[in-house]
């Protein structure tokens, strides 16, 4: 398990006691053997999946490390030991955290007096770097908006439930235009099918549809009828949407022929339309931006 990113301190200013000096890369991968982090350790990534937990902890805590004045910069990535780092770290100090480093002159002179609502909750929660907290945040409230979109999808009619899966495979790419697609709702209903649509704005291949609003879960007897109502019609592709969810003998079914099916249950549906900007408005854009060391390299 990576360590939270205030433990990593300590740990980090011990390696820079050798007087030498130590790049960011090097700096973790001498940690990860020193914590015996695993594969999947270093593997692990922040929820958004843009970067690895690891490298983005060891960043904040040589970042916190340097804003203390323990560690100075040498160079493009590159730091060594200061006098107060050297100090800190022969001392019996068991811990290095945020509390520790506004404690001292050489952090105070960089950051001021004053904590900030951020490194407060940091300094409280002791295990989420801000980049963490922040995605955290906005995953709950993705989360929560996908749970409230289900609940109005559940409550409208199965027509405008056709019309809106219709609307959102139309988003992602298919069917041309949404008048295109949708002249098909309602007009193949024999047979379990629900709808057509274009796989390609030219209509070199049909996908067929079959859209459940239902509460219960959607069992593997249900696939099958959709894979003998595309046998009906001569169909190779197929994709079932449900406001519900799949058992596990529904997703693992295969069928025998070269039928293809894809699967996508409530949450799924949920969080397509999210990310196609079906039915949601964006109340507020932040750009989160870093330091373009280019910039001052090239002084």
């Amino acid at each position: 398990m990576v360590p939270d990113f205030q433990s990593l301190m300590l740990p980090i200013l011990k390696l820079f006691n050798d007087g030498n000096e130590h790049s960011t890369p090097e700096i973790r991968n001498t940690l990860a053997l020193i914590l015996n982090l695993s594969e999947a350790d270093l593997d692990q990534s922040l929820p958004s999946g843009t970067q690895k937990t690891f490298v983005n902890r060891t960043a904040w805590a040589i970042s916190y490390l340097k804003r203390g004045n323990l560690i100075e910069k040498t160079s493009r990535g590159k730091y060594v030991i200061t006098s107060a780092g050297k100090e800190i770290v022969n001392s019996s100090i068991e811990k290095i955290n945020i509390k520790l480093l506004r404690s001292l002159p050489g952090y105070q002179e960089i950051m001021g007096e004053s904590k900030g609502i951020q490194e407060e909750n940091i300094e409280n929660n002791l295990i989420a770097t801000p980049e963490e907290i922040l995605e955290s945040n906005y995953l709950e409230i993705r989360k929560n908006l996908a749970l409230n979109l289900l609940i109005r999808i559940k409550e409208s009619s199965p027509t405008f439930f056709e019309n809106l899966v219709v609307e959102l495979l139309v988003k992602m790419g298919y069917g041309g235009t949404i008048q295109e697609a949708g002249k098909s709702i309602g007009k193949s209903g024999d047979e379990g099918i629900d709808g057509i649509i274009k796989e390609d704005r030219l209509g070199l291949d049909i996908i067929y549809l079959q859209a459940k609003r239902w509460e219960s879960i959607v069992g593997r007897p249900e696939i099958q009828k959709f894979v003998g109502a595309l046998a009906g019609q001569g169909a190779k592709k197929g994709v079932f949407i449900t406001t519900s969810s799949f058992s596990n003998e529904a997703k693992n079914y295969r069928p025998m022929n070269d039928t293809k099916i894809v699967l996508i249950d409530g949450q799924q549906l949920a969080e397509l339309m999210i990310d196609y900007d079906l039915a949601v408005s964006t109340i507020k854009n932040y750009s989160l931006k870093k330091i373009d060391n280019d910039y001052f390299d090239s002084e």
